[in-house]
């Protein structure tokens, strides 16, 4: 059972975009007036609340095969798996394990949990078996809905389901698609239950089951695309880009199931391949566009996308992991017709907990390499991660976020939760940051990836921001390597746009632009940035290497 020691998210009556200031803490609130949330609805009720108006409109796009469904073929569609589910024995509060890549099979399989009061545990296809069975045995799963090449993934006495030709000792998806509707169990659906259990990155620690509840997602939604003013317009015309991996909340939440409350249509890619969803984007005139920061310095940087007519983009969201300034110019540069901004999110969050203000129906400017402002209905705090103690606005510390929309706690683990989630309900990011005067947010680092010289923080993005700048270098990290004197000293990995690029050249370039203590020790030439599905650099594995070559 979940166990988590959080108050309810007290309604307060200040004015938008204010600070509200105590002896103890300053709390910072959005620029957008907070608006009525109805998270006391199921998830899927919420998502398909307008269905009557949006029946015969593209809801769901097939890049892959062109197939459209209708929102009410996807709404249908969604109940039937569900029936089909319910005629398995699924029922309220049991889990189901979704290894797919992105897919329709996929949206119908998840909104079907939902109208069952069941929760969807979401897997990466590319992890390892072992990782798979521990994310199946630790979620409780009772079945899994798959394809058959990740078959050799998933050990034997599983109930499976497969989405295409099934092979023997699975059944076929039609199983589900083909059920009767009528005979979904008319039971009702508390908001407080779980509906989603993505786990964690693991990038610093070990996977983690995250709860989200009907509550948690429909805050989380509502707090981006409801209201006179919704901080992400999305119009009934636009056309949505999935090519972010769906079992990543981010995609989830921010691409999925905002465009399903909006009306927006979802073009749904299976993978990521740039010349495919250059296509793609230009074939449907694609109007957002949602992406992680690797898809962006190949939007900025690859000549092959001068081939391509991508004129119908009118806004390109980044998030999962920091941005940087010349990065994000550089795109402007190249869509120059396009509203280009930050989120930040963190799974644990639900997961959005700042938004650029840009996407609004009535959109106001940041600044480069802002993440927005704080979403509306929640509060936002900035604390020194040594005292714990509040700070004001243009002091870097650990930010915390508190409302409605964060997880209900991790799965089975209460120490985990009460160490993330404090008695007062404020959820510890983890993530360095400041708001500034105008209440705009910038995140500086992982609290946990600084790197320490001789007592001075070293924020690797820094520094990656400005490799990227380099315009030999196609895309960079920077980790600590241990040292006797400093402490720690910031190392370099970088992949070459230039061959004749060299090591003095890199170093070089970085000590004019920095203090002494960012500059850099060593560099190290690869090629590939081992990062997540997501964009996460796996900054641990650089790490690995830098210890296997000192041993």
């Amino acid at each position: 059972m979940i166990s988590i020691a959080s108050p309810d998210l007290h309604q307060h009556d200040a004015s938008p975009g204010t600070v509200e200031t105590t002896p103890e803490t300053t709390i910072f609130r959005s620029r957008l007036p907070d608006i009525p949330i109805p998270n006391h609805l199921p998830l899927h009720t919420y998502c398909f609340e307008n269905l009557a108006e949006l029946a015969d409109k593209p809801c769901l796009i097939a890049g892959s095969t062109g197939q459209i469904y209708t929102f009410a073929e996807t709404n249908l569609l969604c109940r039937r798996v569900a029936a089909g589910l319910a005629g398995l024995g699924i029922q309220q509060g049991d889990v189901i394990l979704l290894l797919l890549q992105n897919c329709p099979e996929f949206v119908f399989s998840f909104m079907a949990v939902s109208y069952l009061g069941a929760a969807a545990t979401t897997a990466n296809p590319f992890c390892t078996p072992s990782e798979i069975l521990k994310q199946f045995k630790a979620s409780g799963a009772k079945l899994v809905i798959t394809q058959s090449i990740y078959l050799d993934k998933l050990g034997n006495g599983l109930t499976v389901i497969t989405i295409d030709d099934p092979p023997a000792g699975c059944l076929p998806f039609s199983v589900l698609s083909a059920a009767d509707e009528a005979t979904i169990p008319e039971e009702p659906i508390d908001a407080g239950r779980a509906v989603a259990l993505p786990f964690s990155s693991g990038t610093t620690g070990l996977p983690k089951g995250v709860v989200l509840t009907h509550r948690s997602l429909v805050t989380s939604v509502a707090q981006q695309v409801d209201g006179e003013n919704p901080n992400l317009y999305l119009k009934t015309e636009d056309v949505v880009l999935c090519v972010l991996p769906l079992f990543h909340i981010y995609s989830l939440n921010s691409v999925l199931l905002c465009s399903l409350r909006a009306g927006a249509a979802v073009m749904i890619m299976p993978k990521f391949e740039i010349g495919a969803m250059l296509g793609l984007i230009e074939k449907h005139k694609v109007t957002v566009a949602p992406i992680v920061p690797p898809l962006v310095l190949a939007l900025a940087k690859n000549p092959v996308v001068e081939s391509y007519d991508l004129g119908s983009i009118r806004i390109v969201i980044s998030g999962a992991a920091p941005l940087g300034k010349e990065l994000e110019e550089a795109l402007r540069r190249r869509l120059p017709q396009a509203s280009f901004g930050q989120g930040y999110g963190m799974t644990e969050a639900g997961p959005v907990l700042s938004m650029c203000p840009a996407f609004a129906k009535q959109p106001t400017a940041v600044k480069s390499g802002s993440c927005g402002t704080v979403v509306r209905n929640a509060e936002m705090k900035v604390i020194d991660p040594e005292t714990g103690f509040s700070l004001g606005r243009n002091k870097p510390g650990e930010i915390c976020i508190r409302g409605a929309q964060i997880m209900k706690g991790y799965l089975n683990d209460q120490e985990a939760t009460l160490a993330t989630v404090d008695v007062e309900g404020w959820l510890h990011t983890g993530d360095i940051g400041y708001v500034d005067d105008d209440g705009e947010v910038f995140i500086v680092d992982r609290l946990k990836e600084l790197i320490k010289f001789k007592g001075f923080q070293v924020p690797p993005a820094e520094l990656e921001a400005l490799l990227i700048s380099h315009p030999s270098v196609a895309d960079a990290a920077v980790v600590p390597q241990n040292d006797v004197v400093a402490g720690e000293v910031p190392v370099a990995f970088i992949v070459r746009s230039d061959i004749e690029l060299t090591e003095e050249a890199v170093k070089e370039f970085i000590a004019k632009q920095v203090v002494f203590y960012k500059r850099l020790y060593k560099v190290y030439f690869i090629h590939a940035i081992p990062k997540s599905p997501s964009g996460k650099i796996f900054r641990k594995d650089l790490k690995a290497r830098l210890a296997n070559a000192a041993a």
